[in-house]
């Protein structure tokens, strides 16, 4: 197969700056688009040509310089003292001539400037000790609902050493427990705790202590059982070092206890500390899971450490079994385990872990239930696998894929007996929503009926993909709901490719009753139900795709009766934006919102259907305060237009920006771009972009391409099989489109980004649209064949199937390289977007002799980089390649 190159192509006139759309050529050895981007090199009229423009500040040195050094404050120039006297008669009489002369354009300036210039609270100056040192942190509380204590009822951890419960019904606050008196087998205060939760009912405390971290989601602990009647604490299983259980969780009503415990699961019936415990499962090992992920289906599917569900009268408990024998494993080096950055360590450590990539061997996952209330009532014995065959199932149903083909995304009880699952294929084009009654007697009750399609011959009906989400949300019975049989909620794209809220009743339907619909998105999931007055709340990106806002809808006691309009309940001032975030009591009778911007956020408490309640949780004013001594950059929102695709654009502008034309500012593109993310939106955040805005007199501007979401599936559709083309195109055409910009130095744009943003900024750099002076890439994929199975196929299907895709879809030829500054950084210890992919790039630059890039490797560091002090490092080093490539400041015309 021929794999197309990049091009750089010449215009005929490089002034047309205008432009927004690109030629695209086609490729007959290659189904997929080629891959070059736009109309070809972009050579607009340098603001640093003394000829044109009469700038008074020069470009940078080129490399090597001080990002390679580490020294910024080195500034390159001659060295005064090599002066002579009769040079500095000459420079004090030039001196007082340009004085004189300044003052007389002064005064001519003052009258005839026409230029808007911004004007912003407060002028102290921004510096990068300020963005880190957390100067303009938001305080934020979270509330722990304890739903065993009744609705209203949160918990919070004191200074005086105790867990209280506030009541929001009564106004009240109690002691539920002093945390010193939970003490381990020695009789020590519990160290190192990593969560806390009490029994239904209310009279005991499981406490996860000796946490260790393992992935994102996962840890490890050594869990207890304390009584806070008696104060007595013992541990569920003899504590070891390190820990061995993996995930621990009350039953929903009773006081029995599930486990994870070396990959095996198992049941305690009683808390008491003589309690036998069930071994459901004997077979788990370390390529063998029940009831917990293995790191993929926690890092793309879950996103959490669990896989077990109880059913709600806590008589049955299902589970996946994770089989990952066959998936190959990765190993990357650990250099230095300590947290010395001068330890000397002679020998270097491994970590090993299975991790599928696309096209190879994924974990292979069924589908089980264990019924305790008949292993209880037959006093069955255990036997080799699972205990007692006939009451653990294997759930199975016509139609399954294959299991090397089979992705399980959802598993949920709709009532004691009824359980929903969802299950895609690896391309997450097909799939279906299975249902299972195991209220049947005989052997039957374990094969289920497939109820809805999902993908293109089903629920989305598009070329896209079937998004990896658990929002199916059970509806309670009540009063209200009383002529409606067992039903649940869930989130299902509409005809016109909107997510929307859609009931199903009774739950073994086909049919989805639409409760919300329009051109906007349900962004949240459902966020709570109050049955007894039959209302939906829900989170949705309306009236824009940028904002949050807080709405509820009736569901109506009939299926199919006539649906109500949804009431927003969060209210701005007219012609404001803003962004919201909820949390609900178990029985939605209460909900904490979150004002998350544009403006400084704050918290309070709200009861549902009473004004006059006000909680106020946290309010900020040492940071209202704060903010308003130093100076602020200036946010746009506004759209462009690519391709006939409307995009969301924020611009952050230096603070009292010349927009005359007079100044010439650089412009770099802050990029994310992955399938479904949000860049652009009205939260609050001041972090780097502030200081390079305020410091450095750049302007940031963040667009939100083809893929990303909240503004429905046609967008979003149009990157599947071929990530990073459109995107690219994308980035590229808003760069023309500020190039035009009478404020803008067409020779100062750059793009950077992170993770999947530094794949964006590498793609851009290939693409070689000579748009882009500088890119900047951090932790980024370079080839999406070295990236995760799930997270990748649901976008590019696998690789044998789509081999022209993951070509366009990786950093295929760096030819651009030669015709751009380039920044590379990655951590060593990167388990999620592995180093092999900046080494990968790296080997292709000395293949193709690319020379002029900057590249730092952090010794340890995970995705995050921030493994002893690296955090703070790579965003001086990137500050430091910049300040050296592009200077500080907007360049003024010499008018």
């Amino acid at each position: 197969m021929r794999i197309s190159s990049y091009e750089r192509l010449d215009t005929e006139d490089p002034s047309e700056t205008s432009t927004i759309t690109g030629s695209i050529r086609s490729n007959s050895s290659i189904t997929k688009p080629p891959t070059y981007y736009g109309e070809g090199s972009f050579d607009a009229p340098s603001s640093d040509s003394e000829e044109e423009d009469g700038l008074l500040e020069k470009d940078g040195p080129s490399s090597p310089g001080i990002a390679e050094s580490g020294n910024f404050s080195t500034r390159l120039g001659p060295n005064p003292t090599q002066k002579r006297a009769s040079n500095l008669r000459f420079l004090v009489t030039t001196l007082v001539i340009l004085v004189s002369l300044s003052g007389i354009i002064g005064i001519i300036a003052a009258h005839t400037y026409v230029g808007t210039v911004y004007h912003v609270p407060g002028n102290r100056k921004i510096t990068m000790e300020h963005i880190f040192n957390g100067t303009f942190g938001a305080e934020s509380s979270s509330i722990s609902w304890v739903a065993e204590a009744g609705d209203g009822v949160f918990s919070l951890s004191t200074e005086d050493g105790y867990i209280k419960l506030v009541d929001l019904k009564t106004n009240t606050t109690s002691n539920l427990v002093k945390m010193a008196d939970i003490r381990d087998e020695r009789g020590q205060p519990l160290e190192h705790w990593g969560s806390w939760k009490p029994s239904a009912d209310m009279k005991y405390i499981l406490v996860q202590a000796d946490r260790k971290k393992q992935w994102r989601w996962s840890s490890f602990g050594n869990y207890y059982i304390h009584s806070i009647s008696t104060g007595s604490t013992h541990p569920i299983i003899p504590p070891t070092d390190p820990p061995t259980t993996s995930y621990a969780t009350w039953s929903p009503t009773g006081d029995s206890l599930a486990y994870v415990n070396n990959n095996d699961l198992y049941i305690l019936t009683s808390p008491l500390a003589s309690t036998a415990p069930i071994r459901v499962t004997t077979s788990g090992n370390a390529s063998l899971f029940h009831g917990v992920p293995d790191w993929v289906y926690e890092e793309e599917v879950f996103s959490a450490d669990y896989a077990l569900w109880w059913s709600p009268d806590s008589q049955k408990v299902a589970f996946l079994r994770f089989d990952e024998t066959a998936v190959d494993e990765f190993s990357f080096p650990i250099y230095n385990p300590t947290d010395e950055n001068d330890a000397v360590i002679p020998y270097t450590s491994e970590v090993t872990m299975k991790y599928p990539k696309p096209g190879y061997n994924n974990p292979l996952v069924s589908v089980h239930v264990f019924d305790l209330g008949s292993y209880l009532d037959s006093d069955a014995a255990v036997v080799t696998g699972f205990p007692a065959a006939d009451d653990t199932l294997e759930l199975n149903w016509d139609g399954r894929h294959p299991v090397e083909n089979s992705i399980i995304t959802e598993v949920a009880w709709v009532d004691d007996n009824q359980l929903l699952l969802k299950e895609v294929n690896r391309n997450a084009d097909s799939g279906s929503v299975v249902f299972f009654d195991l209220s049947i007697s005989d052997k039957s009750r374990s094969h289920g009926t497939v109820v809805r399609k999902l993908g293109k011959q089903g629920e989305q009906g598009d070329d896209g993909w079937i998004d990896s989400e658990q929002n199916i949300f059970p509806i309670p019975k009540s009063a209200k709901m009383s002529e409606l049989p067992t039903a649940y909620l869930d989130i299902v794209p509409t005809p016109e490719g909107y997510n929307h809220i859609a009931l199903f009743s009774p739950a073994n339907t086909s049919t989805p009753h639409f409760l919300t619909s329009g051109e906007w998105e349900v962004s949240s999931g459902i966020k709570g139900v109050d049955a007894e007055q039959g209302i939906v709340y829900f989170e949705a990106a309306n009236p824009s795709s940028i904002e949050r806002h807080l709405f509820s809808v009736p569901i109506p006691s009939v299926m199919f009766a006539e649906v109500e309009a949804p009431t927003q309940l969060t209210q701005t001032v007219l012609g404001e934006r803003a962004y919201y975030q909820t949390s609900f009591s178990p029985q939605a009778g209460f909900y904490l919102l979150s004002y998350l911007g544009p403006n400084i956020p704050w918290q309070k408490v709200i009861q549902a259907g009473n004004p006059d309640f006000n909680y106020v949780l946290t309010t900020n004013d040492e940071l209202s305060n704060r903010s308003s001594e130093y100076e602020m950059p200036t946010v746009l929102y506004s759209t462009i237009e690519s391709d006939g695709f409307e995009l969301n654009v924020r611009e952050i502008r230096p603070p009292r920006m010349d927009d005359s034309g007079r100044t010439k500012y650089a412009v770099l593109f802050y990029v994310y771009g992955g399938p479904f993310s949000q860049f652009v939106h009205m939260r609050y955040q001041r972090d780097w972009a502030d200081y390079l805005a305020c410091g450095m007199q750049y302007i940031i501007v963040t667009v939100d391409g083809r893929g990303t979401g909240f503004k429905g599936r046609k967008l979003r559709n149009t990157v599947k099989s071929n990530l990073g083309y459109f995107e690219t195109i994308d980035q590229i055409n808003a760069a023309r489109i500020w190039a035009a910009k009478d404020y803008v130095d067409p020779k100062r744009i750059g793009i950077w980004g992170w993770s999947y943003g530094g794949f964006m900024s590498s793609k851009v750099a290939e693409a070689d649209a000579g748009i882009h002076s500088l890119a900047m890439a951090v932790a980024p994929v370079t080839s999406w064949r070295l990236y995760d199975s799930i997270y990748t196929e649901r976008y590019m299907n696998l690789p044998d199937l789509n081999p022209g895709g993951y070509i366009n879809a990786s950093i295929s030829n760096v030819t651009g390289f030669h015709h751009i500054e380039y920044l590379l950084a990655h951590g060593s210890g990167d388990d999620n977007v592995h180093y092999a992919n900046s080494a990968h790039l790296l080997d292709m630059f000395t293949k193709a002799q690319v020379r002029n890039f900057r590249f730092r490797m952090f010794t340890d560091s995970d995705h995050s980089i921030s493994r002893r002090g690296a955090n703070r490092e790579v965003f001086e080093y990137m500050l430091g390649f910049l300040e050296e490539k592009w200077g500080k400041g907007g360049r003024r015309r010499s008018w």
